[in-house]
């Protein structure tokens, strides 16, 4: 089984790396084609798209899936137009590919020119969301790299609908020398089954795995690859006695409940102890449908809330549990978030120009919001069209990553004869 492990993991990588060099010589033009008519493809089969994700929500209830893997497995018709949307946003970004970085001459007459390059063969590793399949293969293709997609078993129908129709796309634009290899679909969901390609160095570039912590350890562990991590976010909140109340409760629900299944949706809410009317506020937010688990603190003020454990203030619920607990500044809000925080997202609510410059330049995370919702740490929302994920890591990208990210450079260095002294 092992080494038809390999010979599976080997076989796909070769095609993708042979693949991705076709994918060089594209025009812009060629490349916008390819996912128009992707789009084109998504519209007019809707429908199948819809039943056949029946089938993958229809076995993860009978697996007892939680409801927020179920929230992220669904595809319907406002999920399939979103994706439309996002591959249209791609088609009008700027091509990064042959973007010239750095232009100079040296003293010695040699000319530097620094381009934007693709990185070659990018594999990612996602869970639950169908989406990811078209979101991924948009950028990837866009940018010029070829890519390996490995989703869940959860989602295997409906990654398999997604990929066959990019395949389709790309089989009748008959582009020259591009197949449908650049993106590549791994049928073989089982885990031993993923690990041999995390060896094949010489043929993948990066690996980009996004889920869990679990899926993120055992990747990084693994692999001989680099490992760019899309962690899980524990995104935190610090509520501040100076915020504005107008602004509070809206940020504070949308930010949890609008997507609770989502690595930006809110898990520990800190909340400066003299708060105005805090216990209102959390029988507000306990009627708007957030569980509120809370400290020895919040429990006195508000008893219908679950006493949190230390650990839940680690936890990335992914549900419409939120960890409660109040402190006496925005300094101590800081040393919880230095704890518990994943790297992912920090916001705080306040109108004190002081404590948000504090906030700002002490916390160290991917994003640091101001008076706004912990939704719009995405790659859609930033305006990138969509986003391979949102990288916890600080080497090469941090946050959203997006079409420029799937680029490197390469210098092409001109001379008329210079040799080195």
């Amino acid at each position: 089984m092992a080494d038809e492990n390999t010979n599976y993991a080997k076989s796909l990588a070769t095609k993708a790396k042979l693949a991705s060099r076709g994918l060089k010589g594209l025009t812009t033009l060629e490349k916008n084609s390819v996912l128009k008519r992707v789009e084109e493809l998504l519209l007019e089969n809707e429908s199948a798209i819809i039943e056949i994700n029946q089938i993958d929500m229809k076995n993860g209830q009978e697996k007892g899936l939680s409801s927020s893997m179920m929230d992220r497995l669904l595809l319907d018709s406002k999920r399939i137009q979103s994706m439309v949307k996002s591959i249209e946003e791609i088609r009008n970004l700027p091509d990064p590919v042959g973007e010239v970085v750095r232009g100079t001459i040296l003293p010695n007459g040699l000319e530097l020119l620094t381009k934007r390059v693709p990185i070659g063969v990018v594999m990612t590793i996602f869970e639950s969301r169908p989406n990811v399949i078209i979101d991924i293969a948009s950028l990837s293709f866009k940018s010029g790299n070829a890519c390996i997609l490995r989703g869940g078993s959860e989602a295997f129908h409906s990654n398999l609908i997604l990929s066959s129709l990019f395949h389709r796309a790309i089989e009748e634009k008959k582009l020259p020398g591009v197949t449908k290899d650049v993106v590549t679909f791994v049928e073989n969901t089982n885990r031993e089954a993923m690990v041999p390609f995390f060896q094949l160095d010489d043929l993948i570039d990066v690996i980009v795995p996004r889920g869990g912590e679990a899926l993120i350890r055992f990747v990084s562990e693994n692999s001989k690859i680099p490992v760019i991590k899309h962690d899980k976010g524990v995104t935190n909140l610090y509520l501040s006695n100076q915020a504005n109340p107008e602004i509070v409760f809206p940020i504070l629900v949308n930010s949890k409940v609008q997507r609770p299944g989502v690595c930006n949706a809110l898990e520990n809410l800190l909340i400066h102890k003299d708060y105005p009317n805090l216990k209102k506020l959390l029988e507000d937010l306990e009627s708007a449908g957030i569980q509120i688990l809370g400290d020895e603190s919040i429990i006195k003020i508000f008893p219908a809330a679950k006493l949190a454990s230390e650990e839940d203030f680690y936890t990335e619920f992914l549900d419409t549990r939120l960890s409660v607990k109040l402190v006496g500044s925005v300094l101590e809000a800081m040393e919880n978030i230095r704890k518990y925080s994943s790297g992912h997202t920090e916001c705080i609510l306040s109108e004190d120009v002081t404590e948000i410059q504090t906030f700002q330049k002490e916390l160290d995370s991917a994003a640091i919001f101001v008076n706004c919702s912990t939704r719009f740490h995405d790659g859609g929302e930033y305006g990138l069209g969509a986003e391979v994920g949102i990288s916890t890591g600080k080497l090469h990208v941090r946050g959203p990553m997006g079409l420029i990210h799937l680029t490197t450079t390469t210098t092409y260095v001109t001379g008329s004869g210079q040799v080195r002294g």
